[in-house]
């Protein structure tokens, strides 16, 4: 099995299907991550600034290593449309070990932040 401890599964929400779109292309033109799913029609129900919110959004699922979590947060937040997304990430244990490779692979290059 390909050794996933280095590998990242982040999740993003976005506000409609064009930020979700211009987020991806963004995440991936700058190397950030290896693949971005959108996922839409969520329905979201949380608390802000003190009062119930309801909504429609679209999940970005955003494959990525360790070494690029710090530069892909700073991207996310910087061109994000909220005031504070969503950016929650996850290890991934085990996967198909082509496919951890390629994720891998596909981050090497990818801009750093020193951390």
């Amino acid at each position: 099995m390909s050794d996933s401890k280095d590998l990242l599964m982040v999740y993003c929400t976005c506000p409609d299907h064009d930020a979700a779109i211009n987020m991806a292309n963004g995440i991936i033109d700058t190397g950030l991550a290896a693949c971005v799913n959108i996922v839409p029609g969520l329905t979201s129900i949380y608390r802000w600034q003190g009062e119930r919110q309801q909504g429609t959004e679209e999940l970005l699922l955003i494959k990525t290593t360790v070494g690029v979590y710090s530069a892909l947060e700073k991207h996310i937040s910087e061109s994000h449309p909220y005031e504070l997304p969503e950016i929650i990430a996850v290890p991934i244990k085990v996967g198909l070990p082509k496919y951890l490779a390629w994720v891998s692979e596909s981050c090497a290059l990818a801009p750093r932040l020193d951390t």
